[in-house]
C-alpha cells in the first residue's frame, strides 16, 4: 500500500512565495497515489487578462473542480490555466469480473451456431474475449474510502499548483532580466534625450535667425525681437516635463521589478505612460536628432510592452 501522495515533497499544500516578479507561463507534472489507486496531475498556464481555470477530469471526479478552483484562485492571480487528471488504470485492470448475463447469451449463441454448422464449440479463452464477458471490476466505494482517495489527490493537487508557481517564477527570473535590460535602455535614450535637448535653444535661435535674415533679405534683426521669438519656440519645444516622467516612471517600473507579488497590470500601466511621454516627446522634437532619440524611444519601449504582457 502507498501512502497518499507517494513520492512527493514533505511540504505538500503550503503556499510557495515567488521572489520578484512571476511569469504567467509554466507547466508542472505530479503523480500521486492512494492505495491501488495512481494518478497525474498536469497543470500549464499562459498568459491571460485576468485568471481563467478549465478542468478535464475523468468521469466520477467532477465534484472535485470546486475544491481545486479554490486552490488555484488563492494562489494565483493572473493567467489562463488548464488542469488535467489522469487515472493510471493499470492496476484496475487486473480487477475483472465476467458479466454473468453477457456469458450466457454467447453461450447460447454459441451452442446454437455449433449446432447448425455441425462444428466444435469454440475454446473457453474465445468466448471470454467477446465484448461485454469480461468487464472491469465495481469501484463502488465505502464513503470513508472515497474521502482518504480525494484527500490524497487534492493534496497532490496542491503540490502540482506549487511545482507550477515555481515554473513560473523561474521564467519570471528571464522576462525580469529582459524588462531590467529594456529600462536601462529607457533611462539611456532618456539621458541622450536630455542632453538634446539642453543644446536646444541656441540651435533654435540659430535658426530663427536664419531664417528672419532670409526673410528680411539681409536687413538687421531687432535682437530683441530675435530673443523673443526664440524663446516663444523653446517654451513650445520645451520636453523637460516628458524627460522627468520619463525617468520617474522607470524609477517606478524597477522597483516593481524588485518586489515580490504580481506586478503585470502595474506595468502595464507604466509602459502605456512611457509610451505616452515618448509620442510626446516626438511632436514637441525641434530637430531631427531628438526626434530619432524619440523614435528609437517609441521602439524600445513596444519592446517593452510586449515582455510585460508575460508577467503575472
Amino acid at each position: 500500500m502507498s501512502p497518499p501522495g507517494a513520492g512527493l515533497s514533505a511540504n505538500a499544500g503550503k503556499a510557495i512565495s515567488a521572489v520578484g516578479v512571476s511569469s504567467m507561463t509554466g507547466f508542472a507534472r505530479v503523480d500521486g497515489a492512494h492505495e491501488h489507486r495512481r494518478w497525474t496531475w498536469e497543470v500549464k498556464s499562459v498568459n491571460g487578462r485576468g485568471l481563467e481555470i478549465r478542468f478535464r477530469t475523468p468521469p466520477g471526479f467532477d465534484d472535485l473542480e470546486t475544491e481545486l478552483r479554490r486552490i488555484v484562485q488563492k494562489k494565483l492571480k493572473r493567467g489562463s490555466v488548464s488542469v488535467n487528471l489522469a487515472l493510471d488504470s493499470a492496476a484496475d485492470e487486473t480487477r475483472s469480473r465476467i458479466n454473468e448475463a453477457a456469458l450466457e447469451n454467447a453461450l447460447a449463441m454459441v451452442e446454437k451456431i455449433s449446432a447448425r454448422l455441425k462444428c466444435d464449440p469454440p475454446r473457453a479463452e474465445g468466448i471470454l474475449a467477446l465484448r461485454g464477458v469480461i468487464e472491469p471490476a465495481d469501484e463502488s466505494m465505502a464513503e470513508e474510502d472515497r474521502k482518504a482517495l480525494i484527500a490524497a489527490m487534492v493534496k497532490s493537487f496542491g503540490q502540482s499548483v506549487d511545482a507550477l508557481i515555481k515554473a513560473r517564477a523561474a521564467e519570471g527570473k528571464t522576462v525580469s532580466a529582459a524588462l531590467s535590460a529594456l529600462f536601462d535602455d529607457v533611462a539611456r535614450l532618456a539621458g541622450q534625450a536630455a542632453s538634446l535637448a539642453e543644446a536646444a535653444p541656441a540651435v533654435l535661435r540659430e535658426r530663427i535667425a536664419a531664417q528672419l535674415d532670409e526673410l528680411l533679405a539681409g536687413a538687421p534683426v531687432p535682437e530683441e525681437r530675435l530673443a523673443q521669438e526664440a524663446a516663444l519656440m523653446a517654451v513650445k519645444a520645451d520636453v523637460r516635463e516628458e524627460l522627468d516622467r520619463l525617468r520617474a516612471h522607470v524609477e517606478a517600473g524597477r522597483a516593481l521589478l524588485s518586489n515580490n507579488g504580481p506586478a503585470g497590470r502595474q506595468l502595464d500601466f507604466l509602459s502605456q505612460e512611457l509610451n505616452r511621454e515618448a509620442n510626446t516627446l516626438c511632436a514637441k522634437a525641434s530637430d531631427l536628432a531628438l526626434k530619432r532619440v524619440g523614435l528609437d524611444l517609441k521602439k524600445v519601449i513596444d519592446q517593452l510592452r510586449e515582455q510585460v504582457q508575460n508577467v503575472e
